[in-house]
């Protein structure tokens, strides 16, 4: 793979929601979750997001709490994070208080990811009007970091929710809980991130409205940061995006017959997300996904310059974490976050380049060396013959 032109994100992990078509068995999809999110800690990926959901039968992770305190004891080293948790939908002590306690249990490896919910249906069984999520998740994330965070008791009123004299008994694991606001294209998102110093958590970077708004977002970041007088820092911008890599771009497009249209007919006939393409024959759906930007269905190639393109397109950022869906069956799914881990990480990372380097600089002086080598075994044949030659003749026996 070539060097990469632009200088990307240096960290790579998966946004799993996750997406499990009804009709198979639940509790094997989720025990491959927990399988693949195994896999990535040993493929060497940097972050795993688990979503929460609670209508519609597609994604069906009601906890993200619960399934990341069991994916931390089948790994080591992958950070988990909420991916992400509705903030409408909890009080605050009580999230943040299982936040820290996840802090401990993993040491320090989870993440609090935070929304407003993205399923109105969720918030429909709960009787909250979707008008005032966005403005219930600004004043919990407020709640949650003033928690999170320490200091004085925390006292504040609401219309859904009371802290009264509020603290954390159990205080995080390290300082501070890294946290991050997921953005869709409503500006929410980033004006939240960019007032409390969060993280931002781009769900639909490549989606046709969603790459159109990156450079808005992070005006919007930046503006905020300005106006409360925190930071907003690139490298915990993370990208969203779906793909599936095989060798040969025809296989990919042969992997995804198997999934992709269920996946499709999710976002066009159940979830109110205006996120896959407007087709329904498979054919053009591999098409429309590598055309508009959505995705990619080809290579390894193919996935470095769509990491490029958002580079280029957002101005920089952290992280690429690549939407987890069921495009392909369980063999197929695990060879390409291989193929990804294998080679198209190391290209941003800088392994790949530091290694090609010092072959490229031992190819290009292997006269000289390999001059050196044969003079030096030469010299040693010669010496041994010399060293030979002047010993006396043994007598016969």
């Amino acid at each position: 793979m070539s060097t990469p032109t632009q200088p990307g994100p240096r960290r790579f992990g998966i946004f799993l929601a996750p997406f499990h078509p009804p009709g198979q068995n639940p509790t094997l999809a989720l025990e491959r979750d927990l399988d693949l999110v195994a896999h990535l800690d040993a493929l060497g990926f940097d972050e795993a997001w688990i979503g929460e959901h609670h209508s519609a039968g597609y994604e069906i992770i009601a906890s993200p709490e619960v399934f990341i305190g069991i994916a931390a004891e089948r790994t080591r080293h992958i950070r988990l994070g909420t991916g992400v948790s509705s903030l409408p939908y909890h009080h605050p002590l009580m999230l943040a208080d299982r936040m820290s306690l996840l802090s401990h249990l993993t040491r320090g490896r989870v993440m609090l990811g935070a929304g407003p919910g993205a399923l109105p249906s969720d918030a429909h069984m709960m009787g909250i009007e979707v008008a005032r999520q966005r403005d219930m998740m600004e004043e919990a994330l407020e709640a949650i970091l003033l928690l999170l965070r320490g200091g004085e008791p925390v006292t504040m009123e609401t219309d859904w929710f009371t802290l009264r004299d509020a603290r954390l008994q159990l205080r995080p694991y390290r300082d501070e809980l890294e946290v991050a606001v997921a953005a869709m294209v409503s500006p929410s998102g980033p004006r939240a991130a960019g007032r409390f110093g969060c993280g931002l958590l781009s769900l639909g970077a490549t989606q046709a409205a969603g790459f159109d708004a990156l450079g808005y977002h992070w005006g919007v970041m930046e503006e905020r940061a300005a106006e409360y007088g925190t930071v907003a820092d690139r490298s915990s911008w993370r990208l969203v995006g779906p793909m599936h890599l095989a060798e040969t771009r025809e296989q990919a497009a042969r992997d995804v017959a198997f999934g992709l249209p269920d996946w499709v007919a999710y976002f066009q006939k159940v979830a109110a997300l205006p996120i896959a393409p407007d087709t329904e024959d498979p054919a053009a759906l591999v098409e429309a996904v590598n055309a508009t930007g959505l995705g990619v269905i080809g290579t390894p190639d193919d996935a470095a310059a769509q990491i490029e393109r958002l580079a280029a397109q957002s101005g920089g950022f952290g992280t690429y974490l690549l939407m987890g869906h069921d495009w392909a069956d369980t063999a197929q799914t695990r060879r390409s976050y291989e193929l990804f881990a294998r080679h198209v990480a190391p290209a941003f990372q800088g392994s790949a380049r530091s290694l090609a380097a010092s072959r490229d600089w031992a190819a290009a002086n292997r006269p000289e060396f390999i001059g050196a080598t044969t003079d030096a075994i030469m010299s040693k044949i010669k010496q041994q013959e010399e060293e030979s030659a002047a010993k006396p003749d043994r007598p016969a026996p």
